[in-house]
């Protein structure tokens, strides 16, 4: 695969070259983010490693930059910056994918197979599809979400955990299954990824609704169905 690595510290760039080659990936190497957005707009890679303390401008810029111009290469966000607050901003600026420094070169192509792999997947997907509840509806193709006839906009994370929700309407799902089905990546426990997220939804979709749609079990997780109460 062509990988574009845009990352300033020589030590990390060194040790991404020699694996990510050694599988047989093209990598091209970026040391800005002014240079790292300008290959990532003439060229074309299956997928971008994005550090965020980049000089001249910084990977959250990047990334909202790559994606404003609707350039969907997979973006993995490589860097130090490990809080839930960080993580937050870096899958709402439009990242796919988030890895923290220091990290295992074999976790991170695990993370490249996957990403490219779900990349593909969306590009097959070519029929029109409608996942409904109550009156909720989701287009798959077109991704519009629409509730009662008004349309709802999500970024495309909130898309994903919601369209994972639907699709595993009426079952109660932990925080883990959610991580590992909607960023395709195990974070630490101890985050509140998940929880942010789904309040996130809430307020979008169950907002001044009589019937609510996204419920929590306590001690268990999160679950989607036509109900008045959670279980908490």
């Amino acid at each position: 695969m062509k990988l574009l690595l845009i990352e300033d510290e020589p030590s990390v760039i060194s040790l991404i070259q020699r694996s990510l080659s050694a599988s047989g990936h093209e990598i091209t190497v970026a040391m800005d983010g002014k240079s790292g957005l300008e290959m990532a707009t003439n060229h074309t890679f299956d997928m971008i490693i994005l550090d965020l303390m980049l000089p001249v401008i910084n990977g959250m810029e990047v990334c909202r930059k790559i994606r404003s111009a609707g350039n969907a290469t997979p973006i993995l966000m490589l860097t130090a910056l490990g809080t839930t607050e960080n993580i937050v901003s870096g899958l709402d600026a439009g990242a796919d994918d988030y890895m923290t420094k220091p990290f295992k070169l074999a976790e991170l192509e695990a993370r490249i197979r996957t990403l490219t792999r779900r990349g593909k997947e969306v590009e097959k997907e070519k029929n029109g599809t409608k996942l409904e509840i109550a009156d909720l509806v989701l287009n798959t193709e077109t991704k519009i979400v629409q509730r009662n006839g008004h349309t709802i906009d999500l970024t495309a994370t909130e898309f994903r955990l919601l369209e994972f929700l639907i699709h595993n309407r009426n079952k109660v799902l932990n925080r883990m299954e959610i991580l590992e089905n909607v960023w395709d990546i195990n974070f630490n426990l101890g985050t509140n990824v998940v929880d942010v997220y789904i309040n996130y939804l809430r307020k979008k979709v169950d907002k001044n609704q009589k019937n609510k749609l996204i419920h929590t079990v306590f001690g268990m997780g999160y679950v989607m169905r036509q109900s008045y109460e959670d279980t908490n």
